[in-house]
């Protein structure tokens, strides 16, 4: 059970910004921060925040893109080009911060950008576990920050898989413990059951079991 969501605002760097927050009907120990997709803030996302509480998380949504979301890829790649991803940083950093108020641990969840954004949050050394979702970083950070352990969750047929194997090499170079997954028989954003053309329901709900085993694992 959980209670119904609710879009609110938090500070970051002396501004104001939103995202959507889900409770669980009793309080939670730990959060979970769901990172969108280039679509932005969207049903989908929030359903999945919804589900973390459901699963007795305290899960916060930030909306990466101000109120802006797109239904077409050609928008989504415009507003996934023009989102300043140091400011990204700064406001996820922010958003964990929120829920550390409540928590006392603190994970992130993200997909496709957000799966890449995830891994840099990660590299910050800000949250105690992540999962990105078929995510790829723009620019490789300095993993040394990593201070959580990383499950990752990838398509068999997507180029976001082709960069694994460097990613996977220089997470070991550095020492950070991390485990990845790939789905046979599945394409980019399997994980997004409002979009059937690509959802895979066993691929879906098998990195559902796995991602919620993790995180019970790391954050308590």
């Amino acid at each position: 059970m959980h209670m119904p969501g609710k879009l609110i605002e938090f500070e970051s760097a002396g501004a104001l910004r939103s995202g959507y927050l889900a409770l669980p009907a009793t309080p939670a120990t730990a959060g979970v921060l769901v990172i969108q997709e280039w679509w932005g803030l969207v049903p989908h996302i929030k359903n999945v925040a919804d589900r973390f509480a459901a699963a007795g998380y305290a899960a916060l949504a930030p909306d990466l893109y101000d109120g802006r979301a797109a239904t077409e890829p050609s928008a989504a790649q415009k507003l996934m080009q023009e989102l300043n991803i140091a400011q990204a940083a700064t406001d996820m950093a922010a958003a964990a911060a929120l829920l550390r108020t409540w928590c006392k641990r603190v994970g992130c969840v993200g997909f496709c950008l957000g799966g890449g954004l995830t891994l840099q949050l990660a590299a910050m050394g800000v949250i105690d576990a992540a999962v990105p979702y078929y995510g790829v970083v723009r620019s490789a950070p300095d993993w040394h920050g990593v201070r959580c352990p990383i499950l990752g969750h990838y398509a068999a047929d997507d180029s976001a898989t082709d960069a694994l194997p460097e990613l996977r090499a220089a997470l070991a170079a550095a020492g950070k413990p991390a485990q990845f997954h790939i789905y046979p028989g599945t394409g980019h954003a399997f994980f997004n059951d409002e979009r059937p053309q690509v959802y895979n329901a066993a691929a879906a709900l098998l990195s559902w079991q796995r991602t919620l085993q993790f995180l019970g694992e790391n954050l308590g």
